[in-house]
């Protein structure tokens, strides 16, 4: 009753007014701090990666790096028949005019027709880094507007990466809002039922909702030292509800089960206290395994990961905090309120509420599952992993690819018109970009290398035929550029990208003496972000299954229990990505689950669903085996343990998965898909690791280990010792 949880625990219940007003205090705080500094967003030089990254670099230092663009293309408004293309002309001499007089563009082309006379195209290249352009986009929309509005006989329309992005942004806003809609109330209602108590299913849910705000100014501050990509608010969103739900929760039911088992003999303070001293623990360790196991996705050398790893730590370190600090005292506040209501009705001469009794036993649904596992650990484990594996099977299949511009939602107006433009002007769809640096007295040599290039891919089907060849002013640097008549992720782009780099590079640029070069543009990003991730995998994972073992062994001094938490846990996340491939790496689930179909994964997914589920894993895992060994060291057998521990912790673990589930599984109707695909897969895993690893698969092998479970700790041993040595009482005579 010492440590640190219970510490904290007591001098909260003990001063509870300090603890709330501090907490409040805390948040407001953090919040303050990070609005005055503000965010620190990513910039163009963070994402790049690998090959292509470098080429991005060795561009910008002759300043020929890619810059926002957008195009506004003008066709014939539907339904009047062909393009006037004097009419189509003059809207685009008009825009013209109009973009060269603001201040956001660089440069604007002269108009294009289109090869039918179905369209015209004005580009129009804006100031300041790609990333940048969607901050600054509004104008030029504005501008576009204005000449559609003056010519109504016409379609006027805009498009580009600045636009996209900003039109993305704008989606996932509202995505995000509806998610709110849709897991708050769930939340809400399941605590209802979990508490059957207004202020008690609202303790976890503002502790949660409150720990989400005092993490996103953490993450502003944090920002200045790992920049933030603009995806952390939606990772401190998705894992902050579940994982601040659920330390609140595990306290609050331990705390519930104390005061019936003291029946009115103790103090709200010392019920706190209770619960601190088991539930407590068990929450920072499961903080702690989820902020370690977030922490492995630093290694992972990329912007975006590194954001998600900011935001995970951070909103899971600070419900752990607000378990520790805040909660307690709530819950004295609550614990005395409640004392004095009966002291009012006793008072009164009302009859007093029967202090519920503490059950121990399980449920009845979860006696069912439990006697086939108790009678028949065998048979029950064999059939669950191999379950579980053909659930798994599908991953030998897994197709890893960047989801490119062309994967998003066409709810998007700017994705409408892109998809119009491409059909017009194909040659727009994608681009390679080689990239040269040498000294300025060798430019001549790199120019006629790359018109060699040039020459050599002139005929090539899978490029369009139009290229554009750019030095830098002090000559030191040169670009060729490309055009593609296809997308990033079709066959064409990426054999074309292939052979290019494999053969007609190493011909040409490569045999100019001293000359760095690389390919870049919207093919070799496409191509060489899932390289990347592929290449960093493994040593994620191997960290991860450091880690992970070695928490275990840390929270239980068992090695062969850490081992055992390695396999469920790579069961759990192999399986949910199994399924995750079978539903979206096909065509047959996009009516139900209300998606396109890429024919593969993102690249990002994987490396997510592994690293997040191994940590939320640790909350179940922690909780359950937590129950286990306290059974264990009060002298009970092994195999009670496991059956007791299981059962008593069966109601909160399926509460706590349903909240999990029920966040993971909003996010999964976002429209952007890779988010799509992330709230899908953690979702099935939460279930398959509530329901199926931590019921089935963990009791099945526990009581098949029997006392091997706790080795090579010997607290076990010396419980059962003192148990068998205990003097028993004295039995009657008959």
């Amino acid at each position: 009753m010492k440590n640190l949880p219970v510490r904290m625990a007591r001098w909260s219940a003990a001063h509870p007014w300090r603890g709330i007003v501090g907490w409040f205090v805390f948040v407001v705080l953090c919040l303050g701090i990070g609005i005055s500094v503000g965010t620190n967003a990513a910039t163009t030089e963070d994402f790049r990666i690998g090959e292509a990254g470098r080429g991005e670099a060795i561009a910008a230092e002759g300043g020929l790096q890619q810059r926002p663009v957008e195009h506004v293309l003008i066709t014939a408004k539907p339904g009047t028949g062909k393009l006037d293309i004097a009419a189509a002309d003059s809207a685009a001499a008009d825009v013209a005019t109009r973009m060269r007089k603001l201040p956001e563009v660089l440069s604007v082309t002269d108009p294009v027709r289109g090869a039918d006379n179905t369209a015209v195209r004005v580009t129009v290249t804006m100031k300041g880094p790609e990333l940048e352009g969607k901050e600054h986009v509004d104008p030029l929309l504005e501008q576009t507007a204005a000449v559609q509005k003056a010519n109504p006989q016409l379609r006027v329309e805009e498009t580009g990466s600045p636009s996209i992005s900003k039109g993305v942004d704008k989606l996932r806003g509202d995505d995000l809002a509806r998610t709110e809609m849709i897991a708050l109330p769930v939340t809400l209602i399941t605590l209802l039922l979990v508490f059957s108590s207004v202020a008690m299913a609202l303790v976890p849910l503002l502790l949660a909702l409150s720990s989400i705000a005092a993490a996103v100014g953490l993450t502003m501050v944090a920002s200045h030292v790992f920049p933030d990509n603009g995806i952390s608010t939606n990772v401190i969103l998705l894992i902050g509800l579940a994982v601040g739900v659920d330390y609140t929760l595990f306290y609050l039911k331990r705390e519930r089960e104390e005061r019936a088992r003291a029946g009115g003999r103790l103090s709200p303070q010392a019920v706190v206290e209770l619960a601190a001293a088991t539930s407590g623990r068990a929450v920072v360790v499961s903080g702690l395994a989820v902020a370690v196991s977030s922490a492995t996705l630093y290694l992972a050398d990329d912007v975006i990961f590194s954001s998600i790893a900011t935001g995970a730590i951070l909103v899971t370190l600070v419900a752990v905090v607000s378990s520790l600090t805040v909660l307690p005292a709530l819950l004295a506040k609550l614990g005395m309120r409640a004392e004095r209501r009966a002291e009012r009705r006793a008072a009164r001469g009302l009859t007093l509420k029967k202090q519920k009794t503490h059950k121990t036993a399980p449920g009845r649904l979860t006696a069912t599952v439990l006697r086939p596992v108790a009678k028949h650990p065998i048979a029950t484990l064999t059939v669950t992993v191999l379950a579980l594996l053909a659930l798994a099977a599908p991953v030998l299949g897994l197709k890893l690819t960047d989801m490119g511009r062309e994967t998003h939602s066409r709810s998007i107006a700017a994705m409408q018109v892109y998809d119009r433009l491409n059909a017009a002007y194909p040659e727009l769809k994608s681009m390679h970009q080689v990239v040269v640096r040498a000294d300025a007295d060798r430019s001549p040599e790199v120019t006629a290398a790359l018109r060699e290039l040039t020459a050599d891919v002139k005929d090539d089907p899978r490029l369009s035929g139009t290229s554009q060849l750019t030095t830098s002013p002090d000559k030191r640097i040169s670009m060729l550029q490309l055009q593609i008549p296809h997308y990033v992720s079709s066959d064409e782009a990426q054999s074309s990208l292939k052979d290019i780099r494999d053969t007609y590079i190493p011909k040409t640029i490569g045999q100019v003496k001293g000359a760095d070069f690389a390919m870049t543009g919207d093919v070799a990003r496409y191509a060489d972000y899932p390289t990347h991730q592929e290449q960093k995998l493994p040593l994620i994972l191997g960290a991860l299954l450091l880690v992970t073992f070695a928490m275990t062994v840390w929270a239980f001094r068992s090695v062969v229990l850490g081992l055992v938490g390695i396999v469920l846990n790579l069961l759990s996340a192999a399986a949910s990505l199994g399924v995750l491939v079978m539903v979206f790496q096909h065509t047959w689930a996009e009516g139900l689950v209300d998606f396109t179909s890429t024919g593969s994964i993102g690249a990002r997914v994987p490396l997510f669903l592994f690293v997040i589920l191994f940590g939320l894993s640790m909350d179940y895992q922690v909780f359950v085996i937590s129950r286990i060994r306290e059974a264990a060291l009060r002298g009970v057998p092994t195999r009670k343990a496991v059956i007791e521990g299981i059962g008593s912790s069966a109601g909160v673990v399926t509460s706590a998965a349903v909240v999990m589930v029920t966040v993971f599984a909003s996010f999964a109707a976002l429209h952007l898909i890779e988010m799509k695909q992330i709230g899908f897969s953690l979702a099935v895993a939460v279930l398959l690791d509530a329901f199926v690893i931590r019921m089935l698969v963990l009791p099945s092998m526990m009581l098949l280990l029997g006392e091997a479970n706790w080795w090579p700790s010997r607290g076990v041993r010396r419980a059962r010792r003192s148990t068998e040595q205990a003097p028993r009482p004295l039995e009657s005579v008959s």
